[in-house]
């Protein structure tokens, strides 16, 4: 079943039925659903698909796999070509017309010096035949980004770059669309918005049935997940104490170092670097204040790995003791809807971006956390989701409830932008509560878990 990705899958689609020249590249971390979208564009491809993954070998070991697997494509005697250009030479006699899916390339990509094998696939592009079109996929987003660099031979060449990242809480939501919208907002929350960890879970049990069942256990499908691929791929380039660190949370640049020890030789800055670019974590800072370092965070980017580093990492002995039942009730249950309430921040965030984005709200120039200093009051704060607009901001409070919120509850929150409102200059003050409202009024924009998931 093929979910979400409309935008990717058309721009895909129609790189297949132009009839000039197609070369493109599709990457994004391991399980994002590159090669589904591959697959599902490849469907309507009117010719013989040659789909290949390259494998952690020599460069000759990769021809040998890809000329069997031409070789049973077309249903000819096992041939044998020398190389990338050889290869697309011949193709290049045959009448059909073909589409050449090369997945897993960072693997072809280290099998010589660096920016050899890119410099082979120049060459094939430049001379790509007429009845020939190559898709380039790739997991490891560090090494699949450098096609895209100035230096690299491949840089210009693609007449397409798709970038697939995580599905947002909207588009997740489509995997249990029979779900309530506490279920929809938990899922998200904790199991994040991989299509293949969406369809590992059993939305029709509880949250905690599914830690239980798949995060828990040493043998546990999500956890081995994790540990065996998500964090071997980059595990040779950061501390992982780094994540241990960060956790739940969000840590400044001096938090993390302090934490490892307090010795910075500029280590930290390299690895947090390599983190940003493996997209395993994000740098975030206020809306108002994007330049102050002082002001700047780290957080993980994904929820499940979020949950994980919370709870799980360095747990082993805990759990083998206790068992997932019982580390569950202990260890999760008391702070669960804490890790929930903080993810649904973001959530928040995420919904008034897809309303700026699809044109529904207007003027909206950025969507982030706001950091405020009153030297009047003499406090300092931050607040969860603001909408920066020209001159102006509105402020909306977001909070993770089991019941509706009151008339009250919105009015202690609101004192504080009314006590320092010649600082903020609010334009609109809201709220966003996921069990909705036990009142009605035109004093704040209420938006409810319901609202969050109208298309």
């Amino acid at each position: 079943m093929f979910i979400g990705r409309e935008k990717e899958l058309e721009e895909l689609s129609e790189q297949l039925k132009t009839s000039k020249k197609t070369a493109v590249l599709v990457y994004g971390k391991r399980r994002i659903g590159k090669s589904t979208l591959i697959s599902e564009a490849a469907r309507s491809f009117q010719g013989i698909v040659i789909d290949f993954e390259c494998v952690k070998s020599t460069y000759a070991g990769n021809m040998v796999l890809l000329s069997k697997n031409i070789s049973d494509t077309l249903g000819l005697p096992v041939l044998q070509f020398a190389g990338l250009m050889d290869i697309f030479s011949f193709l290049g006699t045959r009448k059909e017309q073909i589409l050449v899916i090369l997945d897993e390339y960072q693997y072809l990509k280290e099998t010589s010096r660096k920016n050899e094998i890119d410099s082979y696939m120049q060459s094939v592009i430049d001379h790509l035949p007429e009845n020939v079109k190559v898709i380039l996929c790739g997991s490891y987003v560090t090494v699949m980004t450098e096609l895209l660099e100035e230096g690299n031979p491949l840089f210009g060449r693609f007449t397409s770059i798709i970038h697939l990242q995580e599905m947002n809480y909207l588009t997740a939501s489509h995997f249990f669309p029979e779900e309530n919208v506490q279920k929809k907002l938990e899922i998200y929350a904790v199991f994040g918005g991989s299509p293949y960890v969406l369809s590992v879970i059993q939305p029709d049990q509880s949250i905690a049935w599914n830690i239980q069942k798949y995060l828990l256990p040493s043998t546990g499908t999500l956890r081995t997940y994790i540990e065996n691929v998500m964090l071997k791929e980059i595990q040779k380039a950061y501390d992982i104490r780094i994540l241990e660190i960060i956790g739940n949370g969000r840590k400044k640049y001096s938090d993390i170092n302090t934490a490892l020890g307090g010795n910075d030789s500029g280590l930290l800055d390299k690895q947090l670097k390599n983190l940003l670019n493996m997209e395993t974590i994000q740098k975030e800072f206020p809306i108002n204040k994007p330049n102050g370092r002082q002001k700047q965070f780290y957080s993980i980017s994904d929820n499940l790995m979020r949950f994980y580093f919370a709870y799980v990492f360095g747990n082993s002995s805990s759990l083998s003791f206790l068992g997932p039942e019982m580390y569950y009730k202990e260890k999760i249950s008391p702070s669960v809807l804490e890790f929930i309430s903080r993810r649904f921040e973001d959530i928040a965030r995420q919904y008034f971006s897809i309303q700026a984005h699809a044109g529904k709200r207007t003027g909206i120039l950025d969507v982030g956390t706001f950091r405020y200093d009153d030297p009047v009051h003499r406090k300092s704060g931050e607040f969860d989701c603001v909408l920066k607009r020209e001159k102006e901001y509105d402020f909306y409070e977001c909070k993770y409830f089991t019941k509706p919120m009151k008339k009250e509850q919105c009015d202690e929150e609101a004192k504080q932008i009314h006590q320092i409102s010649a600082v903020l200059h609010p334009h609109t003050i809201g709220f966003v509560c996921s069990s909705g409202f036990a009142f009605d009024t035109d004093e704040y924009e209420l938006i409810t878990g319901n609202d969050l998931f109208t298309e």
